[in-house]
Formats: structure tokens, C-alpha cells, sequence
């Protein structure tokens, strides 16, 4: 079993960082959507978006 792990310790390390990686995206995701901020629009200009109706929904 150690030899398989050493033969692939790169694979292993990219998938660990991988997955770090999306989990903190989902993670910083679920904060803004908790804060009432929008997950899809950081375009600052809101009124002139052609995604206003959907991430500020009345």
C-alpha cells in the first residue's frame, strides 16, 4: 500500500489541493448568500446589469 501512495503522492497532493480549492469557493459562496449579498453579480452597476432581476429578486 506505501508504494502505491509513493508512486502516486503528486496525484494525490493535486486532488488535496483541488478540492481545497472548491471548498473554499463553496464555502465563501454560502457566507455571501447568509450576508444577503449576491453570489453571481459583483459588477457593481446593478441598475444597468442585465442579470439585475435575477440576483435581486423583489
Amino acid at each position: 500500500m506505501f508504494a502505491w501512495i509513493a508512486e502516486n503522492i503528486w496525484t494525490i497532493i493535486i486532488c488535496a489541493v483541488l478540492i481545497a480549492i472548491v471548498t473554499a469557493i463553496i464555502v465563501s459562496m454560502v457566507k455571501k448568500k447568509k450576508q444577503g449579498k449576491s453570489v453571481v453579480c459583483n459588477c457593481g452597476n446593478c441598475k444597468n446589469c442585465a442579470m439585475s432581476g435575477a440576483c435581486h429578486k423583489q
